[in-house]
């Protein structure tokens, strides 16, 4: 257990230092992020086992945010993304959170869902009761096809069948929905509904097409809730600003596209550091952002509380897992779990959208005060500093000297470092 997130001055630590407290913050062994290393990580072997006509692998940086105290317990949280000023934008909005307790989270039951469809069904509305009457012979059927997962106390739930006419003909669709514990689900319902599928046609007297899992995973959904401090966010004015800027995104679909990218920032950077789905996890959270109007909208939520304080809340589909995937391959995913320090998936996903929540809560803030863009394109000038060929003693003065002439570009850095060559130059 993670005896606390908050590590003063991280950011100023070499990265043996960094590792080096972040396994004692979380009370691993010393050498357990060794595999972080790119030498030491997923090895080709490793990746050729892994997917298909393997040529290489490819690093993204791991980040570690600081601050979380989701229900109760300090996290450190691993966040693997390319993009500059995530991982401490999160890590600085989740430090407002602190003395009014952090980020509270709850769940549903891990159900995932299976879909069958039926195809040449004479009578779409008879064939529909005919599959409700069967369904303890159904779900007794998907059942046996995962003892291990029914003794771990998770199996089929319950089923039931809709009929969607088409422009084709009338569908008659069967859904499996399964408790899938502490795995992602996917393969556990697939294999479920292959098992089905030939007698649900026989039930419908029809011809069965798909038989696949759906990723708009909405009874399998994580809520999180937290208080950012007023005077920490910079006051009231600030949080009036940023109740407006938040609310632009609830009633306009456009804004909401940007907004909800932000929230996936944060989201997606835990999902793939931990080993899990990225792609189903976006697919079930962009789903879930579709109102009963049929209207994309905000995926989070922020108003006042009685003090002044802003309040930010988030609920989506979260079909993340421990069990099986790259999560149990992946040796960075393994130590990046380890760090986490997540025992269910349930305690995976809350803090999966506490940092969505946290990353969402510091692009609002930045919007709303100094605009998006000085923050991250300070960040964003280190990267064009190193790769105009700055060396790591040069960086920060090509990055000082490009902010001071908002010359943000890859000819000014190459400027800059030939005009600090010079004899009569140096880093300035």
């Amino acid at each position: 257990m993670t005896s606390t997130s908050r590590i003063s001055g991280f950011r100023n630590l070499s990265i043996d230092e960094r590792r080096e407290r972040a396994v004692a913050a979380a009370g691993l062994e010393p050498h357990r992020l060794d595999v972080l290393s790119p030498d030491r990580g997923l090895s080709l072997d490793q990746a050729d086992h892994m997917v298909e006509n393997v040529i290489g692998v490819l690093g993204v940086p791991v980040g570690l945010a600081t601050n979380f105290v989701v229900d109760g317990r300090d996290v450190l949280v691993p966040m693997a993304t390319e993009e500059p000023s995530v991982v401490a934008a999160a890590s600085n909005l989740a430090r407002m959170t602190r003395e009014h307790g952090g980020f509270v989270t709850s769940s549903t039951a891990p159900l995932m869902q299976a879909q069958v469809q039926v195809v040449d069904v004479v009578d779409p509305e008879g064939a529909r009761m005919r599959l409700l009457a069967a369904a303890s012979e159904l779900i007794e059927l998907a059942n046996a096809q995962d003892p291990a997962l029914v003794a771990f106390g998770g199996g089929v739930r319950d089923i039931s069948v809709r009929v969607i006419p088409s422009s084709r003909q009338t569908y008659v669709v069967l859904h499996l929905i399964v408790d899938v514990r502490d795995a992602m689900g996917a393969n556990a319902v697939n294999t479920m509904a292959e098992a089905i599928a030939p007698r649900v046609a026989e039930i419908a007297g029809g011809r069965t097409l798909l038989r696949i899992l759906t990723n708009k995973a909405d009874l399998r959904i994580t809520r999180v809730s937290a208080v950012f401090d007023r005077e920490l966010l910079g006051g009231v004015e600030v949080v009036e600003n940023m109740v407006d800027a938040a609310e632009f995104a609830v009633v306009d679909p456009y804004r909401a596209a940007t907004h909800n990218k932000g929230i996936m920032n944060g989201i997606t950077a835990v999902v793939l550091a931990t080993g899990n789905d990225t792609r189903a996890v976006e697919a079930g959270a962009h789903s879930h952002a579709i109102g009963l109007d049929g209207r994309y909208t905000s995926m989070s939520r922020f108003e006042k509380d009685a003090d002044g304080h802003l309040v930010g809340t988030l609920e989506l589909p979260m079909p993340v897992g421990l069990v099986g995937g790259a999560t149990k391959v992946h040796p960075v995913a393994q130590a990046n779990v380890a760090l986490l320090g997540a025992t269910t998936a349930d305690e995976l996903a809350a803090v999966i959208l506490a940092v969505g929540l946290a990353q969402n809560a510091a692009a609002v803030r930045a919007l709303a005060t100094e605009g998006i863009q000085r923050g991250h394109m300070s960040l964003h000038a280190r990267n064009v500093a190193v790769s105009a060929g700055a060396a790591k003693e040069e960086v920060d003065a090509v990055v000082s000297r490009m902010i001071e002439a908002k010359a943000v570009r890859a000819e000014y850095a190459e400027q800059v470092l030939a005009e600090m060559r010079t004899p009569s130059g140096g880093v300035r």
